[in-house]
């Protein structure tokens, strides 16, 4: 394993403007030129976070997955940030995807739909998390309101893995509001601690068209819970470098997975006592 260098682009999503976004966001990424082995873009970057399914949602192979296979081969790097997407089903999920260089892709439906914004009434819930490999590192990505639920986001042991574990960077994106930036900045420590891992969190900044505001905080964590880089509340696109050696120190000196509970993931009952996957 090599380290693994990650682009990091928080910036102020257009609202309900898939167009300007696209446009947008490659820019920043031009203006960067130092770009990674992987870029890490918002959730619902090309609309911003939005209940309006009928009008913004798109087709999986469509307009949003078309721009991050351009950018993938443009950038020679995997692309991944969370789209509004309409399945054939009729239903609309939010599903991050993994788009690599040669234009294959790997999704992820985000599985904790955040209530309390109405997200459970407009979209279906994903059931399954995803783990992708990208030069020898198992990386777990997964969106906004997953980061508050530790179950769904623990690291497990894996003996076939490298590391003896299920993934080595625990990776989120979000729109994650500004009234409560403390628990996005704690949580990301805390998963990072308790997995004995990397773990990435990259939110927008700006106002939304719902006037909500966003204070950004994207940051790379190290397994200690020390942060490698911390972006703050400004537009900004960071390249910022993993260490294997030190997560595998770590993980040696410190096995705490040995003396980890075993348990098995069911679905969530919601209070109609319906499953919500």
């Amino acid at each position: 394993m090599q380290p693994l260098r990650l682009t990091l682009v928080q910036a102020d999503t257009r609202w309900h403007d898939a167009a300007s976004n696209r446009a947008y966001y490659r820019e920043l990424l031009h203006r960067h030129g130092e770009i990674g082995d992987l870029v890490v873009l918002p959730e619902m970057f090309l609309t911003g976070f939005t209940n309006e399914t009928d009008s913004q949602a798109e087709p999986l192979e469509g307009p949003g997955l078309d721009w991050m296979r351009a950018r993938a081969a443009e950038c020679d790097a995997v692309v991944t940030g969370s789209l509004v997407i309409r399945r054939e089903d009729g239903q609309s999920v939010n599903r991050l995807l993994w788009v690599r260089p040669d234009g294959s892709f790997a999704q992820y439906d985000k599985r904790h739909l955040f209530r309390m914004a109405g997200e459970h009434h407009h979209y279906a819930a994903g059931a399954s998390p995803l783990t992708v490999e990208l030069h020898g590192w198992r990386v777990r990505p997964l969106v906004c309101y997953d980061l508050r639920f530790p179950v769904w986001s623990r690291n497990r042991r894996c003996a076939g893995a490298r590391g003896g574990m299920d993934y080595d960077v625990l990776l989120y994106v979000a729109n994650w509001p500004a009234p409560r930036r403390t628990a996005w900045r704690t949580l990301l420590r805390a998963r990072a601690i308790e997995n004995l891992g990397y773990c990435v969190g990259v939110n927008r900044v700006g106002t939304d068209g719902n006037d909500v505001p966003y204070a950004g905080d994207s940051a790379a964590i190290d397994p200690l819970g020390e942060s490698l880089v911390d972006l703050g509340e400004q537009e900004l696109v960071v390249t910022v470098s993993l260490d294997p050696e030190s997560l595998m120190s770590h993980r040696q000196r410190f096995p705490a997975w040995m003396d980890a509970d075993t348990f098995a993931l069911g679905d969530p009952v919601g209070t109609d006592g319906d499953t919500t996957s």
